[in-house]
C-alpha cells in the first residue's frame, strides 16, 4: 500500500465533556491534515516526547524504549494503517536481528514512542483519502498555528439534525478556521451518512 509521509503540526484542547485534545498530523507533501482525538495522558505523553523533557524516573513510553533496546529491537517506523468506525489503528514496524516483526498499537502511543526516537510516521494513502483534511485555501508558505496554543471548541449545533449539504458547508468553515476538532466531528458525522 501506498504510504504518505506525515509530521506533527500541533496538538490543540478541545473543551469537550471528555477534555480531548486533537493531534493534528500533516502531509509532508502536501496540505492535507490528519486531526487524530486523544486522551490528556496520551497528549501528555507526545508532547514530553516533543520537548525532551527529562524526568527523574522513566515514564511508560520512556519504558518500552528501554525494554525494546535492551532486547535488540529497533523500532524503524510508524504507521497508521486503518480507520474504522471514527476509530485510527496503527502499527509499529520493527526489526530483531533479521526478522521484521508488525505490533499493533494505538496511534497515540507510536506516536509517543516515534517522537522519543525521532523515527518517521506515516498513514496508508487510503486512511489519509478517508479522514483527511484537505486545506485549500491556505498559502503556500503558511502553516496551522504550532505554538501550542489552546484552541476551545464552541458549542456545536446539532450535527446529527444539519442535512449532509450544511455539514459539507460546516466542514469548509471548520477548516478555514483551523478549527482541527471541529472538521473532526463534522468528518466523522459525514462518514456515519455514507
Amino acid at each position: 500500500m501506498d504510504k504518505v509521509r506525515l509530521e506533527i503540526i500541533g496538538l490543540t484542547y478541545s473543551e469537550s465533556p471528555t477534555g480531548a485534545y486533537v493531534l493534528i498530523l500533516g502531509d509532508k507533501n502536501s496540505r492535507r491534515r490528519l486531526p487524530i482525538v486523544i486522551g490528556s495522558n496520551e497528549a501528555q505523553a507526545i508532547a514530553v516526547g516533543i520537548e525532551r523533557q527529562q524526568n527523574s524516573r522513566p515514564l511508560t513510553h520512556d519504558l518500552l524504549l528501554k525494554f525494546a533496546n535492551t532486547f535488540n529491537v529497533k523500532i524503524l517506523e510508524v504507521v497508521i494503517n486503518r480507520f474504522r468506525d471514527g476509530v485510527f489503528y496503527a502499527m509499529l514496524v520493527c526489526q530483531q536481528g533479521n526478522e521484521m516483526v508488525l505490533i499493533d498499537a494505538r496511534p497515540s502511543d507510536a506516536i509517543a514512542l516515534a517522537v522519543r526516537l525521532g523515527c518517521e510516521i506515516y498513514a496508508y494513502e487510503n486512511v489519509m483519502q478517508e479522514a483527511g483534511i484537505i486545506m485549500d485555501d491556505m498559502e503556500e508558505d503558511e502553516t496551522p498555528d504550532q505554538s501550542g496554543t489552546i484552541n476551545k471548541v464552541q458549542d456545536e449545533p446539532d450535527l446529527d439534525l444539519l442535512t449532509l449539504s450544511e455539514l459539507e458547508d460546516l466542514l469548509q468553515e471548520a477548516i478555514d478556521d483551523e478549527d482541527y476538532a471541529k472538521a473532526a466531528q463534522i468528518r466523522d458525522e459525514i462518514n456515519s451518512r455514507k
